[in-house]
């Protein structure tokens, strides 16, 4: 699979993994579980490969010229 994640969408990503993982540590009960929500954020950020991004044929990568 190809690159699809560009750099403006990796940072947010990121930004978002570190975010929602303290809620695994914050949070009581089954709503703790949505700081799982971190692991494709943080995979997707680090490898730059989107699978949704695939499926539906779309890229946020830089243009080569």
């Amino acid at each position: 699979m190809k690159k699809n994640v560009g750099k403006t969408d990796r940072t947010i990503r990121l930004i978002l993994a570190v975010a929602v993982f303290p809620m695994l540590f914050v949070l009581d009960g089954p709503a703790r579980f949505m700081g799982l929500a971190f692991l494709p954020l943080l995979g997707t950020a680090l490898t730059r490969r989107c699978g949704a991004y695939a499926l539906i044929g779309t890229s946020t990568c830089e243009r080569e010229s």
